[in-house]
């Protein structure tokens, strides 16, 4: 199967799962809207929400799959395979089980940590909200954990559409939760919490399921000292160390960005929120999509030592992400206001909250090439078991987006913080190429000049179209109905992609140029194709 293939495929079922998530927030916005309970949710969500990305999907899966595809492809017993699967899992759920347990008993400590401006007497309710939110969702992150080693199994294993699908249940499930369980509830919004809880579970069963399908569901419990002292383990362990700290500088970013947003007008971090959805549109289809196939190949190519197969997989996915990302941000940045008032203004969600959440996915917007590529040219670190490299970067990075924060937040407010992450990761991505090219990981192939030449154009022409035909439209006011909004929304944003597409076509732009085979080797036999 070709990697584009593959990608599509991960790439369709995220969108499957964004526009679920969309629709999650739609909910929200209409139901609760921007208030000091929303923002209370939002924050207690983030707590167990950036643990699972430090612990479970970023560090764990950036030590794991590397190191499994390595055992997978050196090892011809699969009982080593086995052991390998049942001891990592069992040493995730001891450690995840312990930190949650902490969590519950010390919430509000955490609380007060991410959100101090909520320490106040006069929001001492909403300080208390978030609180026992943060108690209901902790555990989250023990099913979460074990959700993103199921994705790494399934990964390498080249089973994509499961994991992709899951995210789907969690959005369903705080739905439901929201729609049917808000209105029996003293306290509406802990009918979210609820639901998180309930599609971590559902995630986690429909994960489970899949691998005991390819006969690979691990047995958990078992020797606890031997199991850390497997050998494996231990490589996961020192993996994830320099890992960890690599994914925590983003999410120590993000828990400052947060902290800061407490303390500014009622409703920023809702807004913030509200804008990182519509960022995750272009940042989960492109750059997690790409990231996802790319790290088990690279794995495989770093195993076997092929180096100008390694080059060419970075160069591909950096084409790939510059193709589709860099029409995404014009996009965002162009249809902001529409994109928002489209999609969140209704019920309590008022003209001024869409104005305060426009202006926070236009400074996103900014930085989103740079975040699409982070999530290609850091596999091309992890895939070599060089994690150090990344984490140095991002230590960097961290430091000048407070600095950033300093200079931005007095004069944009909220939207100063999306725009320092913006710039941060700009320059995250700068290094992170930098630092490829310089030790001869990456080498460009030919027709990039070419390759901008066209793309430029194509962009111009979308950007003429877009600002023809949505321009002028009071996308806010009560004289657009709402389907009206829409449609002109889907008009103005599908003529200017087709526009985008249609020069390109024209300029001699093919999809059989980013057509690529990938290696495979079947699992009984050595037999290899490309």
């Amino acid at each position: 199967m070709s990697l584009m293939r593959s990608a599509a495929t991960v790439s369709a079922l995220t969108l499957l799962s964004r526009i679920s998530g969309l629709a999650r927030d739609i909910i929200i916005a209409r139901a609760f809207g921007a208030s000091a309970m929303t923002d209370a949710f939002w924050v207690a969500f983030r707590i167990p929400n950036l643990l699972r990305r430090l612990f479970a999907e970023g560090a764990f899966s950036q030590a794991f799959i590397p190191i499994l595809g390595e055992v997978k492809e050196t090892h011809a017993d699969t009982a080593a395979v086995r052991q390998t699967i049942d001891r990592v899992a069992s040493a995730l759920f001891i450690a995840l089980s312990l930190i949650t347990v902490l969590g519950i008993v010390g919430a509000p400590l955490v609380v007060l940590a991410i959100a101090s401006g909520m320490s106040s007497e006069a929001r001492a309710d909403e300080f208390s909200a978030a609180v026992w939110m943060t108690r209901v969702m902790f555990p989250y992150i023990v099913c979460m954990s074990l959700v993103a080693f199921a994705s790494g199994v399934l990964n390498t294993w080249r089973k994509f559409a499961i994991p992709a699908f899951t995210p789907v249940l969690l959005n369903l499930s705080m739905i439901a939760a929201s729609l049917l369980l808000s209105n029996h509830l003293a306290q509406p919004i802990y009918a979210l919490a609820i639901g998180v809880m309930i599609g971590g579970v559902a995630q986690l069963s429909i994960q489970w399921l899949a691998l005991s399908r390819l006969g690979l569901r691990p047995r958990l419990g078992g020797n606890v000292a031997q199991t850390y002292k497997d050998p494996i383990v231990r490589r996961v362990m020192r993996q994830m160390v320099p890992a960890t700290l690599g994914v925590s500088v983003a999410q120590i970013s993000i828990l400052i960005n947060t902290n800061i947003a407490t303390w500014l007008t009622p409703g920023s971090v809702t807004w913030l929120s509200f804008a990182d959805r519509l960022m995750e549109f272009p940042t989960a289809l492109i750059g997690v999509a790409l990231g996802t196939v790319l790290l088990p190949s690279l794995s495989k190519a770093h195993a076997s030592q092929s180096s100008d197969e390694y080059s060419r997989l970075l160069d591909w996915g950096l084409r790939l992400v510059l193709l589709l990302g860099l029409p995404a941000a014009l996009a965002m940045i162009l249809l902001a206001d529409a994109m928002v008032a489209t999609l969140f203004q209704y019920g309590a969600f008022s003209a001024n909250d869409v104005y305060q959440t426009q202006t926070a996915v236009m400074a996103y917007a900014v930085g989103l090439i740079g975040l699409l590529m982070i999530k290609i040219l850091a596999p091309g670190f992890y895939a070599k078991q060089d994690i150090k490299t990344p984490v140095k970067i991002a230590i960097v990075v961290l430091i000048l987006t407070q600095l950033f924060n300093l200079a931005l937040v007095p004069v944009f407010a909220h939207a100063g913080l999306a725009l320092a992450i913006a710039l941060g990761a700009t320059l995250n991505a700068g290094a992170l190429y930098v630092g490829l090219r310089r030790r001869g990981v990456y080498q460009a192939q030919p027709g990039w000049l070419r390759f901008f030449g066209r793309q430029a154009v194509a962009l111009i022409a979308m950007g003429a179209f877009i600002s023809l035909v949505g321009s002028g439209v009071d996308w806010t006011g009560q004289g657009m109905g709402s389907w009206m909004r829409v449609l002109w929304l889907g008009a103005t944003l599908g003529g200017g992609l087709a526009t985008y597409v249609f020069t390109l076509w024209l300029l001699g732009v093919r999809p059989s140029d980013f057509q690529r085979k990938r290696s495979t080797q079947t699992e009984n036999s050595g037999e290899k194709s490309t």
